[in-house]
């Protein structure tokens, strides 16, 4: 890669002593290193490519880490983290052990708040700007970066509302619009007047002539709230900006994203201010790379790809495109089946849906929580609603399962997508809470099929046969290569695999069935008989699941999921209600947040792959 300013300068200081060609040069250079990056390690490469001018012009005019930078979610952070001292490890990005594609703390001291699911930054930021207050810290500026797709979903307002008002909050937010209108710019009037009052000296004589209107006796004071009023009314005209100064935030904008001077003279305004302010910038997705411009979705988070065409590395095929397919088939079916996501509908596999189905398709944004509630809704009034969501995501939305639709008595079905590890996308996004976190909800079915077969016939059941809510789990992943069972036509709560009269049992679900087969198939090379038995139907447990688990001395149970509140310890409780006496041990997960590497590192490093299975069954060997 051609970068000679950025393995020149010392980084982020020299930005203050730049020319703004110098600059422009620089933006080129990091363009280069994040479309070669991520095109071999996979990431969000749209978003930073779109904040690169806006990112050099902050670290340009705060001083970080002293001066604090928010990037809500994180996924846009790929620039900043060039700036701050880790260009040389960047070819690392979202592999085991190498930088997070999303903020870390404990990565570098210029990430102050690990981050990875959208809308929370300007609450995390009021929080780090009243604590100086309350404190009397010396007061630094706190810059939040929030994308206007956040402005679909609530905490982002939660946020904004609990600011309080008055000078002296040295608090400013960047909304960066570069998808959905937020405000419409109104010619070139309305583009002028946005670069006036981004000036210092703009705010300077503004300031100043209030102060001098106000020293004059009798007429002074009502001549300066006249002028005021005026001011406010011509810009509001033009800018519809009222809303975002009631919530006592100075407006500046809307700005160019890619204007580097621009850029600069905001920020140096509104530090001038020394006030809440929100500044408005409008940015392109994917700005430098043409495949990207193009398709900003697709390039939102992406695997590996070829540099020249853009195009995938593989093409294969998911559960979330199988889930999709049979939604699609099952609604030209049913006419009161509709899809919900939030904001996801290429990731969970409902584009198609949508195209055939838009009338029943529902895209609520960044509001997994409206999105339960609203499908609770539609519940009600006579649809089968199925919302489809990635389960670190659903985490969410605890509330509005349990008391919007579970204490409702609604059925509403829950597609959850990245069950279990997830890989590159690290600690904030992997899909081993669900279960533990669903599994106490009254009349809540939690399904985990392992193949693509029982996955179709779960969403049939889901449809045609269930009474209440059902959850149906899947991974971020291809049907394996082997089997799940020997034959799956009947869909069950579960299924036996191999010898009846085996002295051990095997009992798994989801993914990890395959990895039992794999296991299983290479003890009985070795002699060494186990029998697996495969939960569909993980919650509630089927008694006739446990009735014949108990006929076994030995049992070991394997959970792609977390430890505590899993289907493995119920199943051991069930277990022991049921009288059981033989030995039973557990294999989840356990030892604090999963960090990021693939699915397959993963499972062997908390004892879950076939080789772990192997390992445990050689070492007991029945006993």
């Amino acid at each position: 890669m051609h970068t000679p300013l950025l393995n020149k300068l010392r980084l982020p200081a020299a930005l203050g002593s730049l020319s703004y060609r110098d600059m422009e040069a620089l933006a080129a250079e990091i363009r280069e290193v994040l479309i070669n990056t991520v095109s071999q390690t996979g990431g969000h490469l749209a978003s930073n490519l779109g904040v690169v001018e806006l990112t050099l012009a902050m670290h340009r005019c705060f001083d970080s880490p002293k001066d604090r930078f928010v990037f809500d979610v994180g996924h846009q952070a790929y620039t900043h983290k060039i700036l701050t001292g880790r260009l040389k490890n960047f070819g690392t990005l979202r592999q085991t052990d190498g930088l997070s594609g999303f903020c870390r703390p404990d990565e570098s001291p210029h990430d102050i708040f690990s981050t990875g699911h959208a809308g929370s930054a300007v609450s995390a930021a009021m929080g780090l700007v009243e604590a100086d207050r309350v404190q009397g810290n010396a007061k630094p500026y706190t810059v939040v970066v929030v994308g206007d797709g956040a402005l679909t979903g609530g905490m982002v307002y939660e946020g904004l509302n609990n600011n309080v008002k008055g000078r002296g909050r040295r608090l400013i937010v960047i909304l960066n619009e570069n998808e959905m209108s937020i405000n419409q710019n109104v010619g070139a009037l309305a583009k002028y007047l946005a670069e006036l009052r981004a000036k210092p000296t703009y705010q300077r004589v503004k300031q100043e002539t209030k102060e001098t209107l106000q020293k004059i006796p009798l007429l002074g004071e009502p001549t300066a709230v006249g002028i005021s009023h005026v001011k406010s009314s011509i810009k509001n005209w033009l800018y519809r900006s009222t809303w975002f100064e009631d919530m006592g935030f100075y407006y500046i904008g809307p700005i160019d994203g890619h204007n580097l001077p621009t850029l600069v003279r905001a920020l140096g305004s509104a530090k001038w201010l020394s006030r809440p302010v929100l500044i408005h910038v409008h940015t392109t997705k994917g700005k430098g790379y043409h495949p990207a411009e193009k398709d900003p979705s697709g390039f939102h988070g992406i695997g590996r790809f070829d540099l020249e065409t853009g195009e995938p590395a593989t093409s294969e095929t998911g559960f979330s495109a199988a889930f999709g397919q049979k939604l699609c088939a099952i609604a030209a079916r049913k006419s009161n089946v509709c899809a919900i996501t939030a904001a996801m509908s290429l990731g969970t596999g409902l584009t198609e849906f949508a195209a055939r189905f838009p009338g029943r398709f529902f895209d609520v944004g960044i509001a997994e929580e409206h999105a339960v509630t609203f499908a609770g809704g539609l519940a009600k009034n006579g649809m089968i609603p199925v919302f489809a969501v990635y389960s670190t995501f659903l985490q969410r939305c605890y509330d509005q399962i349990w008391h919007d639709v579970a204490l409702q008595g609604q059925k509403v079905i829950f597609a959850v997508d990245r069950a279990g590890f997830v890989g590159g996308d690290g600690e904030s996004h992997q899909g081993i809470y669900d279960v533990a976190m669903l599994a106490g909800i009254p009349g809540l079915e939690i399904w985990s099929p392992s193949s693509y077969t029982q996955l179709s016939q779960t969403l049939d059941y889901a449809v045609d046969e269930a009474k209440s809510s059902v959850c149906i789990r899947y991974p971020r992943a291809c049907e394996p290569p082997v089997p799940a069972v020997e034959a799956d036509t009947e869909h069950k709560t579960f299924y036996c695999i191999g010898d009846a009269d085996a002295p051990v049992l095997l009992v798994t679900y989801g993914r990890l069935v395959t990895e039992a087969r794999q296991a299983v198939d290479a003890l009985d090379k070795q002699g060494i008989r186990v029998r697996v038995l495969q939960l569909n139907r993980i919650l509630p447990i089927d008694p006739q699941a446990v009735q014949l688990a108990s006929d076994y001395a030995r049992v070991f149970f394997f959970e792609e999921g977390v430890r505590t509140g899993g289907v493995a310890e119920r199943f051991g409780a069930a277990l022991l209600e049921f009288g059981y006496r033989g030995r039973y041990s557990i294999h989840a997960v356990e030892g604090g947040f999963v960090p990021q590497a693939d699915a397959a590192t993963l499972l062997a490093r908390h004892g879950l792959d076939a080789g772990a299975m192997l390992a445990q069954l050689t070492m007991n060997n029945g006993q």
